[in-house]
């Protein structure tokens, strides 16, 4: 095979690829962006220290794809615990926020990690979904997943729900997926 030809299929091959990586469903429209004091470690695009995660909704998941960094590190090459705890974290506010349509906040949040992530990882998903809810207490499971899919943290958490009246006093009005602010 000619050099030409094993160039073309390896960009085939790593268009596939990038491909699979990007984030399926509707992209979640931030709706904190334009709140004066907005700075969130996890999401806020303009914390220069933060993790900028943005998100997605894929059925009963919200998902987003990240970059580690080192960073992030706790170990050589390897990230650190808390950021991954962070991650799952985040992920698991914007299933209340966008699924839930309010605001939260933790309560419990229990990690295992299953294997160590690199920080040389070239992307990591992060995906999350509600498993119960009892009153003001919502139950969700989240996982990490490295860029070959291999499960590598799991996480429970429990988030309590603030009524609709303290989610608008702190600024939160609803959560929209682009496709759904365009319609308006």
């Amino acid at each position: 095979m000619n050099d030409s030809i094993k160039r073309e299929q390896s960009e085939l091959a790593y268009s596939a690829e990038r491909e699979n990586l990007r984030p399926k469903g509707k992209k979640i429209i931030n709706p904190w962006r334009n709140h004066p004091e907005y700075n969130c470690f996890g999401c806020c695009p303009e914390n220069p220290i933060g993790l900028h995660m943005e998100f997605y909704e894929d059925g009963d998941y919200i998902v987003s794809k990240w970059h580690p960094e080192k960073n992030y590190q706790g170990w050589v090459n390897t990230m650190h615990g808390g950021i991954l705890s962070t991650l799952i974290d985040e992920v698991c506010g914007w299933v209340v926020t966008r699924k839930l349509q309010t605001s939260g906040y933790t309560v419990q949040l229990n990690v295992k990690f299953r294997k160590a992530v690199s920080t040389t990882e070239p992307e990591l998903t992060i995906r999350a979904k509600v498993t119960k809810q009892v009153r003001n207490l919502v139950y969700i499971n989240a996982e990490i997943t490295n860029s070959k899919g291999e499960l590598c943290n799991e996480g429970e958490v429990v988030y309590f729900l603030m009524n609709q009246e303290k989610a608008k006093e702190m600024g939160f009005l609803h959560c929209e997926v682009e496709d759904e602010s365009n319609e308006q």
